[in-house]
């Protein structure tokens, strides 16, 4: 972590979230890995095990490893485990999408009934795409919409990126982490409602979703308003196209019960 987030220097356990979560009225998440590591993986799922309000876990597994089927079988049989996400914008090389290693790992996930989410930058989005083409089987999930440069209120190369991407029926899109990528304390409805256009008109609110990025959002606001943030943007769909954005795409993408 960098400076300046202090606040998110400590643990944030089960009774954290649902007490973030009931203020939002929200009834069901899915939680997603931050250690990457495979004990985390198994952590994550024994707490979703042990509660209904989380329905689905996003873990994480050496996918460039040659054994990787072994690791995907045995997590994939974990209570909830629906996906598997490793950070690619963490990554010195640009171009780790296109590994040989990696989509050979990537390319194990369908066999075990789990979907990949995508973290990356706006600068990896090109090669993404390519990358997806190599996995044209395979449920997709791009997280904090590919990360945009919202601070320099820039939407080019991006929005011509993401639109491309966006016409992959085995892609979605994940609505989150545009606070953080926008200035912590000066961002606003305005500043973030270009961005969220352009994800609505690429995907659909049958392939967008709702997520929150809690507890990373707290650097820059509450859930709630966040959550608020996005409703609004989202108002003038009809109530079935809210619904699908608010739970049932990210319902139907993780396949959840």
């Amino acid at each position: 972590m960098t400076g300046g987030m202090e606040i998110l220097r400590r643990d944030f356990l089960l009774g954290d979230l649902k007490a973030v979560t009931a203020l939002a009225g929200i009834g069901g998440t899915v939680v997603v890995e931050a250690a990457r590591r495979v004990e985390e993986t198994i952590w994550l799922a024994e707490i979703a095990a042990s509660d209904d309000l989380i329905r689905g876990v996003v873990g994480w597994a050496p996918l460039t490893d040659p054994r990787i089927a072994v690791d995907l079988e045995r997590l994939a049989h974990l209570p909830k485990v629906k996906g598997m996400r490793h950070a690619i914008h963490d990554e010195p090389d640009d171009l780790f999408v296109l590994r040989d290693d990696f989509n050979r790992g990537v390319a194990e996930l369908k066999q075990f009934g789990l979907k990949y989410d995508i973290l990356i930058f706006e600068k990896h989005l090109p090669q993404t795409i390519e990358f997806v083409d190599r996995h044209p089987d395979q449920i997709f999930i791009v997280d904090h919409i590919a990360k945009p440069r919202i601070r320099e209120k820039t939407l080019s190369p991006w929005k011509g990126h993401i639109t491309e991407l966006g016409h992959r029926e085995n892609v979605y899109c994940k609505v989150s982490g545009m606070v953080t990528e926008g200035w912590w304390d000066a961002w606003s409805d305005e500043s973030l409602r270009p961005y969220l256009d352009v994800v609505l008109e690429a995907f659909g609110p049958k392939r967008l979703m709702f997520g929150s990025d809690w507890p990373v959002l707290t650097l820059a606001s509450t859930y709630g308003r966040w959550l608020g943030t996005v409703q609004r943007a989202m108002a003038t769909l009809s109530p079935s196209e809210q619904e699908w954005v608010f739970s049932k795409t990210a319902i139907e993408a993780y396949a959840l019960e």
